[in-house]
């Protein structure tokens, strides 16, 4: 009897759902909508109005109405040779300093992982780039660059290696210049990402390959690296969309000259969107640069699918 009450109280549909779930539900989503509303009106919202901005011929101090005009922006991107000269350009813009500062970054961090004396003062130190603006990064490496008065001129002459030259105006050394200054001015954050990495390597499995008879390399390459490539993975992937998208850096140091040899895409965006006041064609180019960006993080993304799952 007590059995079959038991029974009758369950109820022949199997578990009940527990009181409250959907109460739980909504308040958690009443909490997470404060952090969901900043991303939506100041992200998401300015991303769709610009693609939908890509599809009209909207310009700057026009009386008549913006009309719709369907893919004729990207036809008349797709023969644009300045765009596609300036996407080039930020392709070795990218990579030039991406690849360089992963390197030193790496070499950096692994120099601030030794037991070294006042290690504490050189980690500080080495992000002191980090904390500066880039407009004031800009404007400091101009003065360093100055043809007259510059310290790398001045270095130049006092070392009897010449007159030095205008760094920032030749069309040969332009772009390497702007490199270098964001290869210096994006080190810290790759470092800081790369030594936490290395401080959360067990020194046990260092020690237990140093007693095998592993060399340096040997112990990098079987302990260390094994610990921190997603590490590097990310942060590569991260580097690479930040300086695709740079533009406040260039800009100052620059504006894209001399001769368009260091406008990036994003400079010509602005460009035509500022000063020629062609924001549906500006748009578009903004198109085309978020399309890019999304590959590059769909093979991240793929990369760590599969890598994620060769280690199951």
């Amino acid at each position: 009897m007590a059995l079959a009450g038991v029974k009758k109280r369950s109820g022949a549909g199997g578990a009940r759902p527990r009181p409250g779930t959907a109460t739980r539900d909504r308040a958690a989503w009443f909490l997470v909508l404060p952090a969901l509303l900043p991303i939506l009106i100041l992200s998401v919202g300015p991303l769709l109005y610009g693609i939908a901005l890509a599809f009209t011929d909207a310009q700057s101090g026009r009386t008549r109405s913006t009309q719709w005009i369907g893919t004729l922006n990207f036809q008349d991107l797709l023969h644009d040779t300045l765009f596609w000269d300036s996407f080039r350009i930020g392709l070795l813009w990218a990579f030039g300093v991406t690849v360089p500062q992963f390197l030193l970054a790496l070499g950096l961090a692994l120099l601030l992982n030794q037991r070294l004396r006042m290690r504490w003062l050189a980690r500080a130190l080495a992000i002191i780039p980090w904390a500066m603006p880039e407009v004031v990064v800009g404007i400091m490496w101009r003065l360093v660059y100055n043809p007259d008065a510059g310290i790398l001129n001045e270095t130049i002459r006092d070392l009897g290696l010449g007159d030095g030259r205008d760094w920032l105006t030749g069309l040969a050394t332009a772009l390497p210049a702007v490199i270098l200054v964001g290869i210096w001015a994006g080190m810290p954050q790759t470092t800081v990402a790369l030594l936490a990495g290395l401080q959360n390597t067990p020194h046990e499995l260092h020690e237990a390959a140093a007693l095998d008879g592993a060399g340096a390399w040997r112990r990098f390459r079987t302990v260390t690296w094994p610990a921190i490539k997603p590490i590097a993975l990310a942060i590569s992937a991260l580097n690479l969309i930040w300086n695709f998208n740079s533009f406040a850096l260039v800009y100052v140091l620059t504006s894209g000259g001399p001769g368009g040899r260091t406008r990036l895409p994003m400079l010509f965006a602005y460009e035509e969107a500022f000063r020629y006041g062609q924001f549906g064609y500006a748009a578009a180019m903004g198109c085309v640069m978020v399309a890019v960006i999304s590959v590059i993080l769909a093979c991240y993304v793929v990369g760590r699918i599969s890598a994620g799952g060769e280690q199951r």
